[in-house]
């Protein structure tokens, strides 16, 4: 990943860019329903996908793959606009996949891991 810094409007912004391969496929990320952070079922075939709600960079993963969780249980801490923002089970569940890692940029709607 690279680092730039793009000035717009008078407005500094640091972004991280990652270039992918010629043969990536491009495909659109699942949109949260309703303000939920869950990604349709129908998309997955096992599990539910957590959503980032907003943008930011992940300070912590409280959990790890395998572990049961239970519903409100804190499962990642994500940083927006110097807040701390906690990302919690919506049910009870077991960690499958954890799709992010401390200090990753995300963006609104990414995927963070499958409950």
């Amino acid at each position: 990943m690279k680092n730039y810094e793009i000035e717009i409007d008078g407005q500094v912004y640091h972004v991280k860019v990652r270039e992918l391969p010629d043969d990536a496929v491009m495909t659109e990320q699942p949109k949260a329903d309703s303000g939920r952070h869950v990604a349709d079922s129908a998309t997955q075939t096992e599990g539910k996908t957590m959503l980032a709600p907003m943008a930011g960079t992940i300070l912590r993963i409280l959990v790890k793959e395998g572990q049961r969780v239970k519903k409100g249980e804190n499962l990642i801490v994500l940083e927006a606009m110097k807040m701390e923002n906690e990302i919690v089970a919506d049910e009870d569940g077991v960690i499958s996949s954890i799709l992010v890692k401390a200090n990753d940029s995300v963006e609104s709607d990414q995927p963070l891991l499958i409950l």
